[in-house]
């Protein structure tokens, strides 16, 4: 797996059922389209992805983000920085937390926010975010799980699973 993998797997999910194209998602991604078609690959070979009905197999992802991201993305604090807000300090975790404790941040030379750096998780995402709120959210909530604390890492664990799962449930109606 390689840091792009969970962002196209992200990106697809945040289409909630829309139909894409691999050239759409490499845009909005700010990778190239070459980068979209192997990493689907890689991600089907891994089980996350179902290639027939291009949908990403939402429940292994889950697993997969909970149980193993941050054992293989490993991500440290750095210095302070001026950045973009992420993990605990971005959307949609932000407002549950105090103001006056740490800060992380995507550092970028278009960030206001003062923090410590926290290396995005391609190089693209930071572009990428700032143009797809839902894409953003998911982004920082994966961040949490990286970097946070149990309490950041819990309440990030919930609002993936929101949007992961939840969202490809079914809708029940009764007649």
């Amino acid at each position: 797996m390689r840091p792009q993998d969970i962002a196209i797997l992200l990106k697809i999910i945040s289409l909630e059922g829309q139909a894409w194209q691999q050239k759409e998602i490499a845009d909005t991604l700010h990778i190239s389209p070459s980068e979209v078609t192997e990493s689907l690959k890689r991600s089907a070979y891994a089980g996350l992805f179902f290639k027939h009905n291009q949908q990403v197999a939402r429940l292994a992802f889950f697993d997969f983000l909970i149980y193993g991201f941050r054992y293989v993305f490993p991500q440290q604090p750095g210095s302070m920085a001026f950045g973009i807000p992420t993990a605990h300090s971005a959307p949609p975790l932000n407002d549950q937390f105090y103001e006056d404790g740490i800060k992380y941040v995507w550092p970028t030379e278009i960030g206001t926010i003062k923090g410590q750096s926290i290396e995005p998780l391609y190089a693209g995402a930071p572009a990428a975010a700032a143009e797809d709120p839902v894409l953003y959210e998911m982004l920082a909530l994966i961040d949490a799980l990286r970097v946070g604390q149990a309490r950041e890492r819990i309440m990030a664990t919930k609002a993936l699973k929101n949007r992961i799962l939840h969202a490809a449930e079914p809708q029940c109606t009764s007649d």
